[in-house]
């Protein structure tokens, strides 16, 4: 498929979106990405694993050699059709299904990825939602709370969840976002917990750095999801802004996420890569 040139008009009701119903359909990866053992008996826990940018990286973990576990909402045919890609790729592939907002589910989930494929490697905090909304006027407290609790707060219960079973050479990778950098006037509650994640993941990784624990994330610009048509009225020109004048595929940030759970990352720790199509962010 390739590269995004075109996007006919399209809408979702309900985030975080459904990839089966998205035109074109996203690429999650590329047809001549060779894996080459870069995670070879690793287990990934992945949440927002079902589609867009977590199943990308899902997919390359597992033709990398890993097994995976991916925790999502409700999407169960994005689920499966994830489940039988990784399955195809000859990894196995667990899926916890739940509200990540739960606290008490987040720690469900890593005891199900652990007593079903034996252990847990690498983290990857990636689901979240966003509601445009023009002003900060129309943020309603109870939006502000979700937005928060979903992409952010998670983040503490996952790898508080995670830590105990993490050993030297494990990896923590958080999914943040160029708006972190630069800000988004219609995205200020999803662009706030962005900015946290990046301060979360250096933070972090200077807590865990003499265990080993390497933390670092990705801050993607804008990449063809199905969180695009579920957010947003008007979508054949996103991503139209950037400097390479398109959105990103899937397939473009998935390698990414393989980089630093790989051992050609082993002396990365607090650092974000910015996979958003050529616009220079400070830092």
């Amino acid at each position: 498929m390739g590269k995004l040139e075109k996007i006919p008009e399209q809408q979702q009701d309900k985030q975080p979106g459904k990839e089966h119903e998205m035109m074109p359909q996203p690429e999650y990866i590329r047809a001549g990405y060779k894996g080459s053992g870069k995670l070879e008996n690793k287990v990934a826990l992945i949440t927002g694993g079902d589609s867009g940018i977590g199943r990308a990286a899902a997919v390359h973990f597992a033709r990398e050699g890993a097994d995976v576990c991916i925790v999502y909402k409700n999407e169960d045919k994005d689920a499966e059709d994830t489940r039988k890609i990784i399955e195809a790729e000859g990894k196995k592939c667990v899926l916890v299904k739940g509200d990540i907002r739960s606290e008490k589910f987040c720690y469900e989930a890593v005891d199900r990825c652990l007593d079903q494929l034996g252990q847990l490697d690498i983290l990857v905090n990636n689901a979240a939602v966003q509601f445009p909304e023009d002003s900060i006027a129309d943020i309603s407290h109870d939006q502000l709370r979700k937005t928060f609790e979903i992409n952010i707060l998670s983040m503490f219960s996952f790898t508080k969840a995670a830590l105990p079973h993490l050993k030297k050479g494990s990896r923590i990778i958080n999914s943040t976002s160029v708006t972190a950098y630069r800000g988004s006037h219609h995205l200020v509650d999803y662009a706030s917990t962005k900015g946290a994640i990046t301060s979360f993941t250096r933070s972090l990784a200077k807590q865990l750095a003499g265990e080993g624990i390497l933390v670092n994330g990705v801050a993607p610009g804008p990449i063809w999801t199905p969180l695009i048509p579920a957010s947003f009225d008007k979508v054949s020109d996103f991503g139209k802004d950037t400097p390479l004048g398109r959105p990103g595929q899937p397939s473009e940030v998935g390698p990414a996420y393989v980089f630093l759970a790989s051992e050609d990352a082993s002396y990365i720790t607090g650092q974000i890569i910015h996979v958003n199509g050529g616009e220079v962010v400070g830092a």
